[in-house]
């Protein structure tokens, strides 16, 4: 379905201006449909008709009131409509003032009575809002009805002179009070002349228990700095009015204007006591999980000292080894716990997790060849439950690659079950073996880190320019325990896919990684 704004571009020569102030009207229009209890439509004439039809006018808006049954069942947001099946709509459209009459079976199948008013924007008449009536609407019964419908009628008015929607106001949310939360009149003076039953349960929860009628908020002992500045700026003000113990009221005040002349004003009032408690709750809630993060982080960071002091008391070796790998991956855990306990949430910002792993990984080179680390793409958010066996993941390909890809091709990367690479001479003085390693130190190695991410999937590409893999290399069949590690997580954790290969000399040597993970991970 096009959004108002989409119709208005394809089918009427609207300007930037024009279409803004209708958009605001759309923003705010439940108010009219709740205070005249009637449908609307919005109707706008299209631009371009062919030479020979008759002018048309196509439907930008349909809203229904919230307060009675709908006399519209069909939508028609998108339609366009020959302008004389519309002659009452055309009549207000041309002549710029409301137009009241019977529609004959065009709207809603029936003859029913029909308002239309004209939307105007500085001296042209954009628009027309055509308000579907009930027959027994034209006759109000209560006084809140005859209220309500007054209410509508000085707004309609504010619509045909340019005086409403307001230029600066926002579009409301949905916090923003509606018509049925309560219904507040004051005259020019500030003095409540009406206040709805809903209205008075609002200031009840305020603590206010007497007549508010005739008296003015702050003779109420409720905080009146929205009314009297809506009263004095002629704009739309909202504030919220506290009481303790954590009782919470939405204030809005929308002035009532005659000809730009003040002449009072309709308070919604909303009681959000309940809500400002979830909110609250949520920020408590927020508060814990930070916390929880943020001490995991602490002890994985001890954990990782730990094991980093027990490495450099180990003597050199294969317990070394494993202590400084079982370190570095501690550590990439932490880094997704600690971005997490700034930001607790469902989608954790990967982007981050990729740069703190990067430095780490810059941080470990110890090859005699300089390694440079360049990141491609972003993968931007990731469900939490995705981000740490991926970062763990491509923390230890990038380790693979910064400590195996760039040694000399006699100490490359050996894994078991696989044929190593052939040896070369030990570099004698002079020798082809110990040119080829003095070029190999004087050149920077290249490792490149890919990034995607799609609707369904995201990829991780890790590639080298070293040695390349041992030929026969088989993650499946590997007994390399970073490896093993990687293709457990990838594959068995995250429903993915894991692949290494070697790329060959013509396209410049070195391994890929291609790492793939679905984003709904199958149970």
């Amino acid at each position: 379905m096009p959004t108002p704004g989409e119709l208005a571009q394809y089918h009427t020569s609207l300007k930037p201006d024009e279409l803004d102030h209708l958009q605001r009207l759309l923003g705010s229009w439940s108010l009219l449909a709740d205070l005249s209890f009637s449908d609307l439509l919005l109707l706008v004439p299209t631009s371009g008709a062919p030479a020979g039809t008759p002018p048309h006018l196509v439907v930008l808006g349909q809203i229904r009131p919230n307060n009675r049954p709908t006399l519209v069942g069909e939508d028609f947001v998108g339609q366009t409509v020959a302008a004389p099946d519309w002659p009452l709509c055309t009549q207000a459209l041309h002549s710029g003032e409301i137009v009241a009459g019977v529609a004959d079976k065009v709207v809603a199948g029936a003859v029913l009575p029909v308002e239309n008013i004209p939307v105007r924007f500085h001296d042209r008449v954009l628009a027309v809002v055509v308000r579907v009536c009930q027959s027994q609407q034209l006759t109000p019964e209560s006084d809140y009805e005859r209220t309500y419908l007054d209410l509508f009628r000085r707004l309609s008015l504010m619509v045909t002179r340019s005086a409403f929607p307001f230029p600066a106001e926002d579009v409301g949310t949905e916090e923003t009070p509606r018509v049925g939360d309560g219904v507040v009149v004051v005259d020019r003076e500030g003095r409540v002349v009406f206040a709805s039953p809903n209205a008075v349960n609002a200031f009840h929860r305020l603590g206010v228990f007497t007549s508010p009628e005739g008296r003015r908020f702050a003779d109420l002992g409720v905080e009146d700095v929205a009314v009297e500045r809506a009263l004095s700026t002629g704009s739309p003000i909202v504030e919220e009015v506290e009481r303790r113990p954590n009782v919470s009221v939405l204030v809005h005040c929308i002035p009532l204007l005659d000809n730009k002349t003040i002449t009072g004003a309709m308070v919604l009032l909303r009681d959000v006591t309940d809500v400002r408690r979830l909110d609250r709750l949520l920020l408590s809630k927020d508060a814990a999980i930070r916390e929880v993060h943020h001490r995991v982080k602490n002890n994985l960071q001890t954990i990782s000292s730990l094991l980093h002091l027990q490495a450099r008391r180990a003597g050199a070796g294969a317990g070394r080894q494993a202590l400084l790998e079982a370190e570095r991956r501690v550590r990439s855990i932490a880094i997704v716990h600690e971005i997490l306990s700034r930001d607790p949430g469902d989608q954790v910002p990967f982007d981050e997790i990729v740069g703190a792993i990067v430095q780490m990984a810059k941080d470990s080179v110890v090859s005699a060849r300089p390694v440079e680390i360049t990141v491609a793409g972003e993968v931007g958010e990731v469900g939490a439950d995705v981000a740490t066996p991926l970062a763990v993941a491509m923390a230890e390909v990038l380790q693979n690659a910064v400590e195996h890809a760039f040694e000399p091709e006699s100490r490359g990367l050996r894994l078991p079950g696989t044929r190593s690479a052939r040896p070369t001479d030990k570099g004698a003085p002079g020798s082809r073996g110990e040119k080829r390693r003095k070029a190999e130190a004087g050149t920077v190695g290249r490792v490149t880190v890919g990034l995607e991410h799609d609707p369904a999937m995201v990829r991780v590409t890790v590639r080298d320019d070293g040695i390349g893999l041992p030929r026969g290399f088989d993650i499946e069949r590997t007994s390399s325990l970073g490896l093993s590690i990687v293709r457990d997580l990838v594959v068995s954790q995250l429903g993915g896919s894991i692949d290494m290969s070697r790329v060959p000399r013509s396209a410049g040597g070195g391994t890929r990684v291609s790492i793939e993970v679905p984003l709904s991970t199958p149970h």
